[in-house]
């Protein structure tokens, strides 16, 4: 019975979305490149082309917010055991998917009425921190302007942890998706040819020097190898810290110097302020 009301309370508010959103018309000055997959906005760890972000804060500002005290220093305390993966496969493929899309590239039916339009968390849980993510999904869309649910008004603590267990699985390849609502599953090779084109169309327009996207490519690499052969390498943080530590693993490693982490930051933010990402 629980677990029906739920569905009907989230199939209530994704039909109340899809009636009566209507999708903002970008401006000469605010369009951006529009992509069915991008990647992790803030850490690095996977960056494609950049997504409408609309009147809310942007996924840069998002992904550089404190985590409040409440979730600051939070871990999952349930591992990604079968059951749980279960569990949040039937919660997500209830309640998510109607917007984050089946694989959870953000690719839902209701995605293109919102605005900002929902994130691809398959890959963006990828270099979150279980506390970050957590306070996401509890405090839902309110820190942030956007239209996800208040979720820890609907799913105890041990589904939101299953519903995270669930997402991380899908962008790591853990789990399947699931087919209801429709939707990409997250595949590295787009993901890679999509960087190739925002650095590409960065160049083209003399926002970085071929040298640099080079370097960008390279230090992204090193960044995805290194959270694959560590994926509990993680703090507490925002993914903006969770960048920084592991940049610094990498110079330390001697994976990269410092002169190569720095550059990787201002190329970044230059993409960033240039719309690309």
């Amino acid at each position: 019975m629980k677990r029906t009301l739920k569905l009907m309370l989230l199939l209530g508010l994704a039909l109340l979305l899809a009636a009566c959103a209507m999708p903002a018309i970008p401006t000469p000055d605010s369009a951006e490149p529009e992509a069915p997959a991008p990647t992790a906005a803030a850490g690095g760890m996977g960056m494609g082309m950049g997504r409408r972000m609309g009147m809310g804060m942007g996924m840069m500002e998002r992904h550089s917010a404190a985590i409040p005290a409440p979730y600051a220093d939070l871990a999952s305390p349930i591992p990604a055991s079968a059951e749980v993966l279960e569990e949040g496969a039937e919660i997500y493929t209830a309640q998510c998917a109607v917007c984050h899309g089946d694989g959870g590239m953000g690719d839902g039916p209701t995605a293109a009425v919102l605005d900002p339009a929902p994130a691809p968390i398959a890959h963006t849980s990828q270099m979150m921190s279980d506390a970050y993510l957590f306070w996401r999904v509890s405090e839902g869309g309110v820190p942030f302007e956007t239209a996800m649910p208040v979720w820890k008004e609907l799913l105890s603590e041990e589904e939101r942890w299953s519903v995270i267990h669930y997402v991380r699985g899908l962008g790591s390849g853990q789990v399947i998706p699931r087919r209801g609502m429709g939707g990409a599953a997250f595949d590295p090779q787009v993901e890679a040819a999509q960087q190739r084109e925002m650095l590409d169309q960065a160049v083209a327009q003399s926002v970085i020097t071929q040298a640099e996207a080079d370097t960008f490519a390279a230090v992204h690499d090193a960044l995805d190898a290194y959270r694959a052969a560590n994926p509990t390498a993680f703090g507490a943080g925002n993914p903006e810290e969770q960048q920084a530590a592991l940049l610094a693993a990498l110079v330390a490693a001697g994976s990269i110097t410092q002169a190569q982490a720095d550059a990787f930051l201002d190329i970044h933010q230059r993409l960033h302020e240039a719309g690309l990402m």
